[in-house]
């Protein structure tokens, strides 16, 4: 079995040995650009640890796993232009270092060459209709994301969904792409796509939380984004639900408020949710949800010892002590 660090560095090497056209090249330098700044590369090693449950060689399924982190990086270009985004891992968007039309076609070339290099990878009808399922199931959930920004009566359950097509659906499908190339059984398949998008969902959750509670020393984002923007995140829409008149009063002014200080509504909004109790509420969600996941990992019928790379990945998502 391979380790997350041993896999991590394969697919890092894997990434630069992308092959591109020398031209033009202000379609292919946005793209190298976006794919050599860094991430987590958590898709494409999911599917590989996944195969790796099954299979020893997980250099027969590069291609695959290439794809998929292909593909995130896709949506990124046009998610960043769509929420207007200056920064990335830290760097300029693409669409500030260059310009729109350069994330939009070099974006538009990500999706056709990560169908490229699936094509190129192992071949499995199943995992053929998975990839496929997976790459539309985000673009919808990146629709339902737009749509919930001019909506104020966003319910939990539809937010849930929207964030497990945007966000988790990925993490399981590559899991389960994974175990389909690497010959599980149906059961065993099923287990870890639910591993995946329960751990991906707690994950999501806990970024909404961190938003609003995350210590500002160590967290990526400046806090308090989500409540400026108005985002309809699991704390915001719980807020406006169990919120007694006053405060659904005070919220939606809020919510309102366009030309304000950030600074004080992050302040007063931050303070209804203390009242309610919604980082608390959050919390409860986050465990019950990162519980749900390593109860589905259990149920794999392999050797323990071979899925404790998963687990190990399952606690570092979520910043566990393990």
């Amino acid at each position: 079995m391979y380790t997350i660090a041993e896999l991590t560095e394969k697919i890092n090497i894997a990434v630069e040995r992308i092959q591109y056209n020398d031209d033009p090249k202000n379609l292919y330098d946005p793209i190298r650009y976006i794919l050599s700044i860094g991430g987590k590369r958590i898709r494409p090693l999911l599917m590989l640890l996944g195969y790796n449950l099954y299979k020893e060689q997980v250099d027969d399924i590069m291609n695959n796993a290439i794809a998929l982190e292909t593909y995130h990086n896709f949506t990124l270009l046009h998610d960043d232009l769509m929420d207007k985004s200056d920064l990335r891992r830290g760097n300029p968007t693409v669409h500030k270092k260059w310009n729109e039309n350069a994330a939009i076609l070099s974006g538009d070339t990500m999706l056709i060459m990560a169908y490229q290099l699936f094509n190129q990878g192992m071949k499995n009808d199943e995992a053929w209709t998975a990839f496929i399922e997976a790459t539309l199931g985000v673009c919808e959930g990146q629709q339902f994301d737009i749509d919930f920004e001019t909506r104020n009566d966003v319910t939990e359950a539809e937010y849930m969904e929207m964030i497990r097509l945007k966000t988790s659906l990925l993490l399981g499908y590559a899991l389960k792409i994974g175990a389909l190339l690497g010959g599980a059984d149906a059961e065993d398949v099923a287990h870890l796509y639910t591993f995946g998008e329960k751990m991906g969902l707690a994950f999501q959750l806990q970024d909404d939380w961190l938003d609003v509670y995350g210590d500002p020393n160590t967290f990526k984002k400046k806090l308090g984004g989500d409540i400026v923007d108005n985002k309809k995140t699991f704390m915001l829409i719980n807020a406006l639900q169990r919120a007694n008149a006053e405060q659904r009063a005070e919220l939606d002014r809020w919510i309102a408020t366009t030309d304000g200080n950030p600074e004080e509504k992050i302040a007063a909004v931050t303070h209804i949710y203390n009242i309610i109790g919604i980082g608390q509420l959050a919390q409860e969600k986050i465990e019950a949800l990162f519980a749900e996941s390593l109860q589905s990992l259990d149920l794999v019928k392999v050797a323990e010892e071979k899925k404790a790379e998963l687990r190990v990945f399952a606690n570092r998502l979520l910043g566990r002590k393990y």
